[in-house]
């Protein structure tokens, strides 16, 4: 057991490193070599990443007595920011290209519109940011009891992203995250509040 901590711990490590990393170079590559950059495949591990993210918590929950999915709540905040360093590489891109265009369009009611589902990948697009900055131990220390608020926001970010991606794109694998999550989240739900009734 003590291994599988370890191997969490550095897996934690290398996630927030190869996001920074990311942060640091990506939306520069995307500007200069567009053609180089798998957009695809970047948007698969964002959604992949944040899959996971919100799928350990309700998998812990409802299998408690199973020793190794506890331990992976400590991966939530790797995964998370992982999937956040992509699309905010993609927003950090947008605002390198043109950022008097990309900052004026946030005042535009276009920019806000349900026309083409614009309404929830930028809600997504905000969530993400707001994740993204405050995943760090100063915030959390700053925020209080505000900060576990806040990360509620991943729930934004997952559903509008994934909505916005399977009605624009038709993509059935996001389609399926959603379904399990739904799922999952609404199963520990029940037995926690079920717990909360026999415990009472």
């Amino acid at each position: 057991m003590k291994t599988y901590f370890t191997l969490i711990k550095i897996s934690q490590t290398a996630l927030l490193a190869i996001s920074i990393l990311m942060l640091a170079t990506l939306p520069g590559g995307i500007v200069l070599y567009p053609n180089y950059v798998n957009n695809d495949l970047l948007y698969f591990l964002a959604h992949t990443s944040l899959f996971l993210v919100m799928i350990v918590r309700p998998l812990a929950d409802l299998m408690p007595g199973v020793i190794f999915v506890r331990p992976l709540v400590i991966l939530r905040k790797g995964m998370g920011v992982f999937s956040a360093a992509i699309i905010v590489s993609f927003i950090l891109a947008k605002i390198i290209i043109d950022p008097v265009g990309y900052l004026s369009d946030f005042g535009t009611t276009a920019y806000w519109s349900m026309t083409n589902l614009a309404l929830l990948a930028h809600l997504a697009d905000i969530s993400a940011v707001l994740l993204l900055v405050t995943s760090n131990n100063l915030s959390k220390r700053l925020m209080g009891p505000w900060w576990k608020r806040l990360q509620k926001l991943s729930y934004v970010y997952f559903y509008g992203s994934g909505l916005y991606v399977v009605f624009s794109y038709q993509d059935i694998i996001v389609l399926d995250y959603m379904i399990v999550v739904t799922v999952l989240t609404l199963m520990a739900y029940i037995v926690k509040t079920k717990k909360e009734v026999v415990t009472s």
